[in-house]
């Protein structure tokens, strides 16, 4: 008898930091339709997201991380970091999520419009 995990069980544990984050669960028994398969080197798991308000945990985990990599709550930080605040979030897709200007202008004390200017510098390149 041996302890050493079945590839499904590596990859599980592999991902497990990243479904955590996004609010998604490895599906134990019959996948539904939506469940995403993720196969590597043969071995299919399947992904289900929970539902939105886990995606909207998952934008205010993002914030939160950003808040922690920027030293500081986005509403108290400098407009120099506010900005980068942005382009990180950005990059990481926070800004593919409903209603998210709204949640990121929230936490940042600071209108939608400002964010929408900050999301074109970004997008622009500038």
């Amino acid at each position: 008898m041996t302890d050493q995990a079945s590839p499904a069980e590596e990859l599980t544990a592999a991902l497990r930091p990243l479904l955590r984050r996004v609010g998604a669960v490895v599906v134990d028994g019959t996948p539904q339709a939506d469940d995403v398969p993720i196969t590597l080197h043969g071995n299919t798991i399947h992904v289900r997201v929970l539902d939105e308000r886990d995606l909207s945990d998952g934008l205010a985990r993002l914030i939160q991380t950003v808040e922690h990599e920027l030293g500081g709550n986005l509403s108290e930080l400098p407009r120099a970091k506010k900005q980068h605040a942005v382009r990180l979030l950005e990059e990481r897709g926070a800004f593919e999520m409903r209603h998210s200007a709204e949640t990121v202008a929230e936490a940042m004390g600071m209108s939608r419009f400002t964010i929408y200017n900050y999301l074109n510098r970004v997008r622009v390149g500038g």
